[in-house]
């Protein structure tokens, strides 16, 4: 009796692509400035966005993989609850505590991944 072989691992190598062309495309939805991607996606360089955006890069690191999971489920999380007005909503000033009367864009462009799960977390209690 054969049996069946395990599912390969997806690894950072097969992600990377598709995570990038993802998180470009959102960029360019909420039209984001460079330094707002490069915080979004925790870099330290223009250059090594601009790297990423011409694909080359073999594998991203697994806190950009992170990242982008977030600003992904953001970004689906808003067009669910606010279909119209989800790509605006990241740049609007916002009374909830989380974001102290700043946008949900100043709160994600800390720097830290905290604050992405932060957002992300708002966003899902939001959709209930």
């Amino acid at each position: 009796m054969a049996s069946a072989s395990p599912a390969k691992a997806i690894d950072r190598k097969d992600l990377t692509g598709p995570a990038l062309r993802t998180f470009f495309c959102i960029a360019e939805a909420w039209k984001l400035k460079e330094q707002d991607q490069i915080r979004l996606l925790g870099l330290d360089s223009r250059s090594t966005l601009q790297a990423w955006k011409r694909g080359a890069v073999a594998a991203i690191s697994k806190d950009a993989l992170e990242r982008i999971s977030y600003v992904l489920g953001i970004y689906k999380g808003l067009h669910i609850l606010v279909p119209e007005t989800a790509d605006q909503w990241v740049h609007k000033p916002n009374k909830a505590s989380i974001f102290a009367g700043r946008s949900a864009l100043d709160r994600m462009s800390s720097g830290n991944v905290a604050d992405l799960y932060v957002v992300r977390q708002y966003i899902d209690a939001q959709r209930g």
